[in-house]
């Protein structure tokens, strides 16, 4: 098998000699134990193939114990029995023997079951596999993409050329489709050219990484900004508020601003310094008020408006109503009156 495989790389590797002249050979290769372990439905197959494996030892086991207990029994009573009985015992084990045997032939053997179902698991998944091996092959233009899981022996591979990942990612991306609307398959591809690009390009992908930690950093510092701003402005209106309670406690006398000499004196302790800030805050205080005022009026007025149109809406309306039952009434006078007159001899 590998001297075949030997010789197909040689064979190929001649043929495409003089388009490697013209450009390099692109090489690539795909780990495909991997990206079984990587696949979430062989994980759950797997899983449940060696619940059934588990339970085939078991049984074995059971078997080997019983086929133990009859010859323990047999060791203890051969002195007791006839040689006919001997003979029949005997057979009975060597019976049991071979049928376990071939339980674990059946079960375990390389044309078990075991290896059986493992490659009706493992074979769908392959499938998959190759197909994306395919895919990606032809649009990335690999020359050659081998199976390092395979009976190829390869001495050396550098990590840049194992595309594995990639096959992990285009056999999840597939899975998780079904469930995306267009929106987000459009992000999803546009996504996925950008993981391309990255691979296909590790200084690209050491680039956009800076430049993300970049921006990263400064959206960090503008948060910071942002935040500081707000504690900032947070502060100043906390001391606005305390100016303004400290000033409405001076006015309502509940804080007393004068203090006393020696001799019993009383003396004003307010500045001038602060007299300004005192001025300037009543100031504000009083302005606040009567725009307070100023906007209530407004409400009023416009709800006095609002009800007087209202209230012509509805005379308005009351008088039209009355006017067609007027109408209605002389109208149905008239035709009685006609009645009348077409009655008389």
């Amino acid at each position: 098998m590998k001297k075949y495989i030997l010789v197909l790389i040689i064979t190929l590797t001649a043929t495409h000699s003089m388009v490697a002249q013209v450009r390099g050979v692109k090489i690539g290769y795909i780990d495909m134990e991997y990206i079984l372990e990587k696949v979430p439905d062989y994980a759950e197959a797997k899983n449940q193939l060696e619940q059934k494996a588990e339970k085939w030892k078991q049984e074995i086991e059971v078997k080997k114990n019983e086929i133990a207990k009859l010859k323990e029994a047999l060791k203890a009573e051969k002195v007791l029995l006839t040689k006919e009985l001997l003979d029949e015992r005997e057979e009975e084990i060597t019976f049991l023997e071979k049928e376990l045997m071939d339980y674990q032939q059946k079960k375990f053997g390389p044309n078990g079951d075991l290896v059986v179902q493992k490659a009706v698991l493992v074979k769908p998944i392959q499938d998959q596999v190759f197909n994306a091996v395919q895919d990606i092959a032809e649009v990335k233009k690999y020359d050659y993409i081998f199976d390092k899981s395979s009976d190829l022996t390869i001495l050396f591979a550098s990590k840049r050329l194992d595309i594995s990942d990639r096959i992990v990612a285009v056999l999840t991306r597939a899975s998780k489709r079904d469930q995306m609307n267009k929106k987000q398959l459009k992000e999803e591809a546009e996504r996925e050219r950008k993981e391309d690009q990255m691979a296909e390009n590790p200084e690209m992908s050491e680039r956009q990484k800076v430049i993300e930690e970049k921006k990263a950093a400064r959206l960090k510092l503008i948060e910071d900004r942002k935040i500081a701003a707000e504690e900032k402005k947070a502060a100043a209106d906390a001391k606005r508020k305390q100016m303004i309670a400290d000033n409405a406690a001076k006015k309502n006398g509940t804080v007393s601003d004068k203090g006393t000499t020696a001799d019993g004196t009383a003396t004003d302790k307010t500045t001038e310094a602060d007299k300004p800030a005192t001025d300037k805050t009543a100031a504000a205080t009083a302005l606040a008020e009567k725009k307070a005022a100023a906007d209530d009026a407004k409400k009023k007025t416009l709800e006095d408006r609002k009800k007087a149109i209202d209230d012509r809406k509805k005379a308005a309306e009351d008088k039209r109503l009355k006017a067609l039952a007027d109408r209605e009434a002389s109208k149905k006078a008239k035709e009685d009156a006609k009645k009348d007159n077409t009655v008389k001899p």
